[in-house]
């Protein structure tokens, strides 16, 4: 589990301080709950969220567990460093909006047939409770050839997870190489 200390102020000289010490600054926070301003090792929060197991994690600040996703985070544009991770905190029950990442299994024919396999969605937005959240769409795509795409309305959703995009939406296909 992933451990952070509470930021007592949210100044410029206090959060500079912090990301010279090796911090990354974070809010936590969730409908009907108040914010926590809190900041986590950098070296260690890179690590965590790399290795992480699921979309939905555990962070421990102040003695207190939080339930969380990532639901933004801000770089350095020059040095690529992270600044500042918005983390969402999940309440049971509650419906709410989410990113899943799409992934791929299988080689696809149109690979050998000069195809080239492009994503045209990389997360798709779904509308569930957090106990229903699935880590990720896995779509085999073996079968496709030069040509062929996957639309939205062909990923299978689980049971309470309606996704919000329009089915027909390309998430990944095979186009022929140029």
């Amino acid at each position: 589990m992933l451990s952070g200390i509470i930021r007592e102020s949210s100044s410029k000289k206090v959060a500079k301080d912090l990301r010279r010490s090796g911090y990354v600054l974070a809010n936590i926070y969730a409908k009907g709950m108040e914010n926590v301003h809190c900041a986590f090792k950098a070296n260690e929060f890179i690590k965590f969220v790399r290795n992480k197991p699921s979309l939905k994690f555990s962070v421990s600040v102040d003695g207190k567990v939080y339930e969380v996703i990532i639901q933004e985070y801000q770089k350095d544009p020059v040095r690529g460093d992270i600044l500042h991770v918005d983390l969402r905190a999940l309440v049971k029950g509650e419906v709410s909006h989410f990113m899943v990442p799409v992934k791929t299994s299988g080689t696809p024919i149109g690979l050998r047939n000069k195809g080239v396999l492009v994503f045209s969605k990389r997360r798709l937005k779904v509308e569930c409770a957090p106990e229903n959240l699935p880590d990720a769409f896995v779509l085999d795509v073996t079968p496709l050839n030069v040509g062929d795409n996957f639309l939205v309305r062909d990923v299978v959703a689980p049971a309470g997870v309606e996704i919000c995009v329009d089915g027909r939406v390309a998430v990944v296909g095979v186009i022929k190489a140029k």
